[in-house]
């Protein structure tokens, strides 16, 4: 599945995990569209590994932070940040669903 809004950036831990990043800055008529596609990729990871979901270092499987601020301005805008953290396996399982590289 490609995403339109969210564009993840990959880089690897020391400890066997990896981190996927995304940012997306966008006018708020378009903010429901960008959360829709974070909902979508959260849901996926919450379907894919259930119940696995808490931070590696506890023996989660992946885990992940959604970060929202607003921009004022004379087009106001919605900045959303998504970083998904997870294991070799999710990871893997990460790039083939959603097509990222890296």
């Amino acid at each position: 599945m490609s995403l339109r809004w969210l564009d993840f950036d990959y880089s690897e831990g020391s400890d066997d995990t990896g981190v996927f990043d995304a940012m997306a800055s966008v006018e708020l008529k378009y903010a429901a569209d960008v959360e829709a596609e974070i909902a979508t990729v959260v849901a996926w990871a919450e379907a894919a590994f259930a119940g696995r979901r808490a931070p590696v270092e506890e023996s989660g499987e992946w885990d992940c932070d959604v970060g929202v601020i607003d921009e004022p301005g004379a087009t106001p805008r919605r900045c959303f940040s998504l970083s998904i953290t997870g294991t070799a396996t999710f990871c893997e399982a990460f790039r083939e669903r959603f097509d990222v590289q890296g």
